[in-house]
């Protein structure tokens, strides 16, 4: 069985973003369906792997970032309301079997995203 596994890199200080909250949803009828919530380690990563096993299936998610608490955090002075807060990344799992890495590079004004392994 594959997995999911996610970290940030925050580009506006050139360093993994550790202490984020990070929540997963599966979507379900057009509803969010907590899974689980974490923290990100000093490397920006997850200590565990979100999904593994047979709780690795095929579907939708969405993965919260809590970005506007993480750069307050680092000091960078935002508006208020900040510009990004919760970044949520909606992706697929089409393949269960296979690994699935979904990263949020991310900086006070920008965010991107790609399918690692």
């Amino acid at each position: 069985m594959g997995k999911l596994t996610t970290h940030v890199l925050d580009t506006a200080h050139g360093k993994p973003g550790k202490a984020v909250a990070v929540s997963l949803f599966k979507i379900v009828d057009n509803s969010r369906r907590l899974i689980l919530n974490a923290v990100t380690n000093a490397d920006g990563r997850c200590d565990q792997p979100l999904m593994e096993g047979a709780a690795m299936q095929a579907g939708v998610y969405e993965l919260d970032f809590a970005m506007g608490a993480y750069f307050s955090s680092m000091g960078v002075v935002q508006t208020q309301p900040p510009f990004l807060d919760v970044v949520t990344l909606r992706f697929g799992v089409a393949d269960a079997s296979q690994n699935y890495h979904v990263p949020l590079v991310a900086t006070p004004w920008s965010y991107s995203t790609y399918r690692g392994s």
